[in-house]
């Protein structure tokens, strides 16, 4: 009732800084920044030889900037949350890849440390506010809780990506595939058992990220290593077009700031 209440306000969307309305493309930019922030992380590193740490530093700052216009912007604007999202994706990324590959921090231990980390972020969040739902996020604090619980999605993602398709040797294409069929479990406990929205998506939100990584990864590592060698530049290139586009349609059609008819 509350929610409803909520919508019903006049201007109440307008204050909300993210997508009002949870749809289909949302799912699938999601999913797509996710597989960006995987293969463009790999490709600014590896493939332009910037190195892990140069490149760590250079998309922190820019993603600071970005989070810091999302932060003062007075409504949802979608390029700019999308574009934030991007920036966070890559950023987790590089986050987990540092602890990897510079501190030699283990994989389970990198994986447990984030899920750690989101728990907490979201203890905090209910501790302070009473509420998890992105349809609240309508006052500085609460937007600031959720980009912390998004940035330990991402890096806590990353993390368990590389746990099950690398060091559990499952492989790239099969670890998506597992990721994809515990998204589709939530989405039916949601929608067949009546299981808790607030729940069943943050459930799926942090699982889209493994999905999206070990997706990107199958699509840009060469054949030797299990994928279909489309490269991590190619990948990226295709992905982030994807994105534009719908980014595009959204602000165009505003199907994500209003229930379709």
């Amino acid at each position: 009732m509350q929610h409803a209440t909520q919508l019903a306000q006049p201007g109440w969307a307008q204050a909300i800084k993210v997508p009002v309305v949870i749809t289909l493309y949302f799912w699938l930019i999601k999913i797509m920044a996710t597989t960006v922030g995987e293969t463009a992380a790999d490709y600014l590193a590896v493939d332009l030889h910037l190195g892990l740490v140069a490149t760590s530093v250079v998309m922190t700052v820019l993603f600071l900037g970005v989070l810091a216009a999302q932060l003062r912007a007075s409504r949802y604007v979608p390029w700019l949350y999308w574009l934030t999202v991007t920036l966070i994706s890559v950023v987790g990324t590089l986050v987990t890849d540092n602890l990897t590959d510079q501190l030699g921090v283990p994989l389970p231990v990198s994986t447990a440390l984030f899920a750690v980390a989101l728990a907490a972020t979201f203890a905090g969040w209910w501790a302070s506010e009473r509420t998890l739902s992105i349809h609240s996020i309508d006052t500085r604090k609460r937007e600031a809780f959720y980009w912390a619980a998004i940035l330990f999605t991402f890096a806590l993602g990353t993390a368990g990506g590389d746990l099950a398709a690398e060091r559990l040797q499952l492989g790239y294409l099969m670890s998506a595939l597992l990721f994809g069929g515990a998204i589709a479990l939530a989405a039916a406990a949601y929608s067949l058992f009546k299981a808790g929205a607030v729940t069943t998506f943050w459930i799926a939100y942090i699982l889209t990220r493994p999905l999206g990584a070990t997706f990107g990864d199958w699509l840009s590592k060469p054949g030797a290593e299990g994928g279909l060698g489309l490269g991590t530049m190619g990948t990226s290139a295709l992905f982030l077009a994807a994105i534009m586009l719908l980014v595009v349609y959204l602000t165009k059609t505003r199907r994500d700031l209003k229930p379709a008819a």
